[in-house]
């Protein structure tokens, strides 16, 4: 339940967004990507929210990978802080579910407004401008990053503003919003292997006039069961005691040398 204590001010939400302006890329990683600086921006509200073991059972989940467009991040953390601040541990899966699921699509937006159009359209009359001895061009391509930079303190608070809503609208219904939230985050990584990881069988068997290809046979069965099977292979792997995702990025790197050696794997 909702407490005084548990509520956040605006004062509240402009540390949090002054945490994550610094810790969002500088620790960055290739292991859990942008994971450090989330647990970094939301780790003194969760000392507020939540105590010993608790408190160490909820740092480990948002210890987890985490990778967004930086600009566009502040929202999930709002929605976030909101629903923690609200049901607590028990909102759990429900805010693991909403990480993976809106990482993606804001990743995509955010990628595409501040890291394409803004800076193709503003940069290019800079430049432009430049080029004819015009000193302006190079102020309003600043200006233009200062703007950028602050403007996305307005994000956080809207996904924080739009998490109590939704906790608002849905009271006792937390278990629904949290195999919703499940669902989307299955759906967006499942649709992300296809397109990211690029495997198949190269193996061709002949026999007299008789030519057939396994990848083909592999198709008919599942398009893209190969990287299927690579990423259940490793997301077992990891599983496993004293496995760490240095030892199976080693392994799989073996791995793929060997079964390409006999044309049993392919890119």
């Amino acid at each position: 339940m909702k407490t005084n204590e548990n509520q956040l001010s605006k004062k509240d939400l402009f540390r949090a967004n002054w945490r994550w302006l610094w810790s969002s890329q500088l620790s960055w990683n290739y292991e859990r990507m942008m994971a450090p600086g989330y647990l970094y921006t939301v780790l003194p509200f969760l000392k507020r929210f939540y105590q010993n073991d608790e408190l160490v059972d909820m740092m480990k989940m948002h210890s987890q990978f985490f990778n967004t467009n930086a600009f566009t991040g502040p929202f999930i953390i709002g929605m976030d802080l909101a629903i923690e601040a609200h049901q607590g541990s028990k909102a759990k899966d429900t805010v693991a579910g909403i990480k993976t699921g809106l990482m993606g699509p804001l990743a995509g937006v955010g990628d595409t407004i501040f890291g394409v159009i803004i800076p193709t359209i503003c940069g290019s009359i800079g430049a432009y401008m430049g080029l004819k001895g015009n000193a302006l061009g190079a102020i309003i391509w600043l200006l233009v990053n200062i703007f950028v930079l602050f403007a996305r303190f307005a994000i956080l608070p809207m996904g924080y503003y739009q998490g109590e809503k939704l906790i608002d609208s849905a009271q006792g219904k937390l278990n629904a919003i949290t195999d919703s939230a499940i669902l989307l985050g299955v759906t967006v990584v499942g649709a992300l292997i296809p397109t990211v990881i690029k495997a198949h069988v190269p193996f061709v068997f002949k026999a007299g006039k008789v030519t057939l290809k396994l990848q083909t046979v592999l198709n008919q069965i599942m398009p893209s069961l190969i990287p299927v099977l690579l990423v259940a292979f490793v997301y077992w792997l990891l599983g496993r005691k004293k496995m760490t995702s240095t030892k199976v990025i080693l392994l799989v790197l073996v791995l793929g040398i060997v079964l390409s050696y006999f044309h049993i794997l392919g890119a």
